[in-house]
């Protein structure tokens, strides 16, 4: 298969190969939403969509050659989603302290901004694929590229927006949602940094 057809299914592949993990990060915020109010579900399509476009935008800087970064540092971005963990677990266990029963809000990225810091450090691996693709494919193919990349994120935010609608699962991140999102968040930034190789100085 070549042409057009061909770049088509390479990119949806690619796209959803690399993306996968998306789909929790996705759910999660989905669900979030829907228990807390926050983020707002326009703040998490806008957010994933400013997070891939950065992600494809670097990705294309480097395949013309002016990477200054190695690609293992890359993985340090996964600190930004920790961090966010991090500062949700922090403000749960103050409001347990404070208020007793009173849960806070489950969410962690509370805007379009975090919702893309989160989008780009968990795609930080994908840099090291889209990379390489845009440096072989002539720029009609990386047009065709770019628009299966924008349609894949409308299918995963939709996706993930139907897996965090189920009414059980709401109820149980609006009781306990305090305490799982933080570390759904911290657990997605440790293997970010680890999968990275960033920690092997040896």
């Amino acid at each position: 298969m070549d042409g057009v057809a061909g770049t088509l299914v390479t990119a949806a592949g690619m796209f959803a190969g690399t993306n996968v993990d998306d789909l929790v990060v996705l759910t999660v915020l989905f669900l979030s939403s829907r228990a807390g109010g926050t983020p707002r579900p326009w703040q998490i399509w806008a957010g994933q969509y400013t997070g891939i476009a950065a992600l494809v935008a670097l990705s294309a800087v480097a395949a013309l050659g002016l990477t200054v970064v190695p690609d293992r540092w890359v993985g340090l971005l996964g600190l930004l989603p920790f961090a966010l963990g991090v500062r949700g677990l922090v403000a749960a266990v103050r409001s347990r302290k404070d208020s007793g029963d009173d849960p806070p809000p489950p969410a962690v990225a509370s805007g379009m901004a975090a919702v893309a810091g989160v989008t780009i450090a968990n795609g930080a691996d994908n840099l090291s694929v889209y990379t390489p693709v845009f440096r072989t494919i002539g720029p009609v193919p990386s047009l065709v590229t770019v628009a299966v990349f924008a349609a894949g994120v409308a299918l995963w935010c939709l996706a993930g927006s139907w897996l965090g609608s189920h009414r059980t699962v709401i109820g149980v991140v609006e009781r306990y949602g305090h305490w799982i999102v933080p570390f759904v968040f911290m657990t997605i930034g440790a293997f970010i940094v680890l999968e990275s190789g960033v920690l092997s100085f040896g």
